[in-house]
């Protein structure tokens, strides 16, 4: 039992660390995205650029490396559009950002709906749920707010997901903390029991 008790002691402390990790990149990141909106929306659109280029550049070695003509055409269709959406990323920011401001607001609405999902699963405390609630609802107002108004701009994007990620960065560390919490009881029981 002990041993049981150690190591999931153990994992809890792991999941702890990693959260708060997560949390500190996500304040940092907000902290970035809110001092300096305009560049946040620069690399949000170069980020994308070349993450299009990688994925044609795949793309492409999987078309050459094939054997059948029909992954072939795909793989090398798909290059092709992954090649042209890069560059239109690089000749057209403007457009890009309220395409990639789309895409963030699709992003948010889906995280909210699971961390709201979540709060209904078991073995969760009352703190817990409560910042899944709050976390989960903020979310779905975010992209709400990002589908009614994606006229308001780039810029605008950046400094709310900038709040918007300090925020998270936030809950996360405190759910970080309800996990070390439960380590720590964990660990009692166990050797408690043995």
């Amino acid at each position: 039992m002990t041993t049981n008790g150690a190591t999931l002691g153990s994992l809890f402390g792991t999941i702890s660390k990693a959260l708060v990790w997560r949390g500190v990149l996500a304040i940092g990141i907000g902290a970035v995205s809110v001092i300096w909106p305009d560049i946040t929306v620069g690399a949000f659109v170069i980020l994308f650029a070349v993450y299009a280029f990688i994925a044609a550049v795949m793309d492409a070695t999987r078309a050459f490396s094939s054997d059948k003509a029909g992954p072939v055409v795909g793989h090398l269709l798909l290059s092709v559009l992954s090649l042209a959406a890069g560059v239109i990323a690089l000749i057209w920011p403007g457009p890009t950002a309220v395409v990639l401001t789309l895409i963030v607001g699709w992003w948010a609405l889906f995280t909210g709906l699971v961390e709201l999902a979540m709060v209904f699963t078991s073995g969760r405390r009352a703190g817990e749920r409560a910042w899944l609630i709050l976390s989960g609802l903020l979310s779905i107002a975010f992209a709400a707010a990002l589908f009614i108004r994606p006229d308001l701009g780039a810029i605008s994007l950046a400094t709310v997901f900038g709040l918007y990620s300090i925020f998270y960065g936030i809950s996360t560390i405190v759910v970080a903390r309800e996990g070390r919490q439960l380590q720590h009881k964990t660990q009692r029981v166990a050797e408690a029991v043995s």
